[in-house]
């Protein structure tokens, strides 16, 4: 159990880290965007390329991020239910769910995997005017981040019955 504690600890990290680094790409979309009305509203020059752009960070972003987002346990809940079951119903109500997802993961990973392999290794492109590889890029990061969030919500089954032990320790 100190090893998996160890890890756990170590994927925590990782997913902090991951988080922190991916706010720079949200702010590298604001500039962009505000870059984007400048260049349209006040020189009449629009770009071909900053949606797809923004869009490919943002979505980068929001993909890496789901690890930290869980770490933290910052994700949308129905914190309602918490008030109303009893304190240790709401404990395994949170292992089922934290199971529930771990299946749901490795079956988005296992749908993706293929379709990912297949973009890196064709040149799939936008089909828009500016045309970026970004399913080449996309599919790829799609599955790495659910790969991340997966080792994060395995994390947080070992945080969980550390929390148990605790709590039968006392």
């Amino acid at each position: 159990m100190r090893l998996l504690s160890r890890l756990a600890a170590g994927m925590d990290r990782i997913s902090a880290f991951i988080g922190y680094a991916c706010a720079v790409l949200f702010f590298a979309c604001i500039i962009l965007s505000a870059l984007e009305v400048v260049m349209r509203y006040v020189f009449n020059s629009p770009t071909q390329w900053t949606f797809e752009t923004v869009m490919a960070l943002c979505a980068t972003g929001w993909v890496m991020t789901s690890g930290y987002v869980t770490q933290r346990k910052r994700h949308i809940a129905i914190t309602m239910m918490e008030l109303v079951v009893p304190a240790h119903v709401w404990k395994k109500m949170e292992l089922v769910s934290l199971g529930v997802a771990i299946f749901a993961l490795a079956m988005l990973i296992w749908a993706t995997w293929e379709p990912a392999m297949m973009a890196l290794h064709g040149s799939e492109r936008s089909g828009s005017s500016f045309n970026p590889l970004l399913p080449a890029y996309l599919k790829p990061t799609l599955v790495v981040g659910a790969f991340l969030y997966l080792l994060q919500l395995l994390a947080n089954v070992v945080h969980w019955f550390e929390d148990q032990a605790k709590g039968e320790a006392e």
